[in-house]
């Protein structure tokens, strides 16, 4: 059994805590290397072979390990606690960026060498995305906690904004090993920062939790037992339910139209293929502000700020039907990069408030799992659609996501939410 650092280590105004800042440079940093190291490896790859199959299968096996892992992730993080997982998974983390920046600058790799070394990134991502997110309330104070999420959420959506474009011009300026070294290093003061802060909270922590991890006289079940409880717990429970399916619907019907969609809208309507990233660049600072604001002054009707802000991800992807232009699109762009970053910080930091800590890891890798697992799904939907139009996949993708917020509204265990 593990000693955890408790919301009572941190003083009642954590923000003013320079701890707290670690914990957010730690989580923003690792924000920033993901960004980073996806346009890093895209390009890597492309520079090893043809265009083509190579580089999908590279990032097919980095994204695979870690949608299989993130289920049995959250086992682990309910059972050894998140500050032990976070930090071990960001040193992992580190760990293989450094092997693969010595394999890059003393050999002359394989795209399949590579290929393993990004898989084994993904298995240290599924293991840190669900308790980097069960890490803030073992720490901050229940009534901080919208605030903690939105500037580690916001920190994450600043390396989005800035990463694509900073990536692809240091490499141009110094070259793939250099730049490589660079994003490892920042994995490293990730770690460094990770590891410092819940060092010093346990120095200072008066007491721990004592109870195990599924609050069975302090029995600790099988894996697929404790899996079981944690799947069994977000079904029964509505609220959970909810806002799963919440999650789900926007990354299926927003993820592949905004992405293979936008691409053919800019060639066909927006002036070519290069606006595509002053379009994706709004999603970016949209995303960032609706973080910072979802963490300023919480709504108080909580339940109808979440069916707003999936009505304004779905009203943003239905209006690209509409856009001709380069700067309209970028707005309505940022509209859906708005709610989507309102959300994340609404939606963590309501699960992390009101489900019960001995099952929070499971439950939050539920969450990153509807984040990222539906990705396929949702470009193959783009696939379908995109023979009848960019006009007609706005609409259907944005009519199914303005129906979910519909749905939202109606539910009792969300619309009552405060």
């Amino acid at each position: 059994m593990t000693t955890e650092p408790t919301a009572g280590a941190l003083p009642r105004e954590p923000l003013g805590d320079p701890r707290l800042l670690r914990l957010v440079a730690g989580q923003g940093l690792a924000g920033l290397v993901d960004a980073l190291f996806l346009i890093w490896l895209t390009l890597f790859v492309l520079e090893l072979s043809e265009p083509g199959i190579a580089t999908g299968l590279v990032l097919v096996a980095a994204a695979l390990p870690r949608a299989a892992l993130l289920l049995p992730a959250g086992v682990l993080v309910d059972r050894l606690g998140p500050a032990h997982v976070v930090t071990g998974a960001s040193w992992l983390r580190f760990a293989v960026l450094l092997a693969l920046c010595a394999l890059v600058t003393f050999t002359s790799p394989s795209v399949t060498a590579v290929a393993l070394l990004a898989a084994l990134l993904g298995v240290a991502d599924a293991a840190y995305f669900p308790a980097a997110l069960a890490l803030l309330p073992a720490v901050v104070p229940t009534e901080k906690l919208p605030r903690v999420n939105a500037l580690v959420q916001g920190a994450e959506s600043g390396g989005d904004l800035v990463g694509p474009a900073v990536a692809a011009g240091v490499i141009a300026a110094v070259g793939f090993d250099a730049t490589l070294g660079g994003i490892a290093a920042m994995a490293a003061l990730a770690a460094v920062a990770l590891d410092t802060f819940v060092r010093a909270v346990r120095r200072d922590e008066d007491a721990g939790h004592a109870a195990g991890p599924d609050g069975i006289d302090g029995e600790q079940p099988s894996s697929a037992r404790a899996l079981g409880a944690g799947l069994g717990y977000a079904w029964r429970e509505p609220l959970v339910r909810g806002m799963l399916a919440a999650v789900a619907l926007i990354n299926i019907a927003v993820v592949g139209p905004v992405i293979v969609g936008g691409a053919v809208l800019a060639d066909q309507r927006l002036g070519g293929a290069g606006s595509l990233g002053v379009v994706l660049s709004g999603f970016g600072a949209g995303s960032l502000a609706g973080s910072l604001s979802a963490g300023g002054r919480p709504p108080a009707r909580r339940g109808w700020a979440v069916a707003g802000g999936v009505a304004a991800i779905g009203a943003g992807v239905a209006g690209l039907a509409a856009v001709t232009h380069v700067v309209a699109a970028t707005a309505v762009v940022s509209l859906v990069g708005l709610g989507s970053g309102f959300l994340g910080v609404v939606v963590v930091a309501t699960l992390q408030e009101r489900v019960p800590k001995h099952l929070l890891g499971r439950v939050l890798s539920l969450v990153v799992l509807a984040t990222v697992a539906f990705d396929p799904l949702s470009y193959l939907i783009a696939g379908v659609l995109l023979p009848y139009g960019t006009t007609t996949l706005f609409l259907v993708c944005g009519s199914a996501v303005l129906a979910g917020a519909a749905l939202v509204a109606a539910s009792p265990a969300i619309r009552s939410l405060r």
